[in-house]
């Protein structure tokens, strides 16, 4: 039978007035993969390129209406978590996906902006950890979240745990899967690692960009959950998620004083506006 509609992909995260991130970049990647975007409001946020300078959570209950009426409404092929705020919407957005179990969730655990502003105290990240990740497909968090998020983990007390390490014991924590992406690692070039339940799956190599970006997790997360609504097997998503994801980074411009913001429309550019070549990729599956 024909589709008649593109696949619907459903957001959970705060609002950003940029639209460098948050629930705007989400919307623009998501309707950038060719899938009707959907999006519940966590938070409303006050912020520029520079930094956040304020937040305002929503009422718990509130995100857990928006995304039901929405789930009631239509069929929905994937999720994306970001910004969820504290642990009362937290719980209430892990009883919501609950319902839905065969339905791929992509969980981009955002700990902090990119100039350091917290976004999550430590009952957050526990709340994380006990009623999200058990419901995680796959796990996107960059290299700082990781080893915080692992180090939250009851009887994990290493100081500077390897990232490998890390993934492991997110996974035993629940996730099915854990991509580490390596951009505030040390290095010429960008390394991401997927792992799986029993270790490595993919090893992605990217040219490191000369920018500091704002979005580029928002980003990432959210074409994998799009790739998947396609029905693009896991590896395959997350490999495409990281070219779409680096070509917005680097067809990116600095409209603002502060972080370069992605251009998730670079496929509309017209051939003078897109990087003149394509980046030196290295990737190899290795399980």
């Amino acid at each position: 039978m024909p589709r008649t509609s593109p696949p619907v992909v459903l957001a959970f995260a705060a609002s950003d007035p940029t639209c460098g991130a948050g629930l705007q970049a989400d919307l623009l990647t998501i309707a950038a993969h060719g899938c009707q975007p959907l999006t519940v409001v966590t938070a409303l946020t006050v912020q520029d390129t520079a930094g956040v300078e304020d937040i305002l959570a929503l009422d718990a209950g509130w995100v857990a209406d928006q995304a039901r009426v929405l789930l009631e409404d239509m069929p929905v092929a994937a999720f994306k978590l970001g910004m969820l705020g504290g642990v009362e919407t937290i719980a209430a957005v892990a009883e919501v996906v609950s319902d839905y179990p065969d339905i791929p969730l992509v969980f981009d655990p955002v700990l902090a902006s990119g100039r350091g502003d917290a976004f999550a105290d430590e009952e957050a990240v526990a709340a994380m950890i006990e009623l999200l990740l058990p419901q995680t497909d796959l796990l996107t968090p960059n290299s700082l979240e990781a080893r915080r998020l692992a180090q939250e983990l009851e009887g994990f007390e290493q100081d500077q745990p390897s990232l490998p390490e890390c993934a492991r014991r997110l996974i035993g924590a629940g996730c099915a899967h854990v991509l580490v992406t390596g951009t505030h690692e040390r290095g010429e070039r960008v390394v991401n690692v997927l792992y799986g339940s029993h270790g490595p799956l993919r090893r992605d190599e990217w040219e490191r960009l000369p920018a500091s970006y704002h979005g580029s997790g928002c980003t990432l997360a959210s074409a994998i959950a799009a790739n998947l609504a396609w029905g693009m097997p896991l590896a395959e998503a997350v490999q495409a998620g990281q070219h779409y994801t680096w070509h917005s980074l680097a067809a990116g411009c600095r409209p603002g004083m502060g972080q370069h913001v992605p251009n998730r429309l670079w496929r509309a550019l017209d051939e003078h506006a897109v990087p003149s070549s394509l980046p030196e990729v290295s990737d190899a599956f290795v399980a």
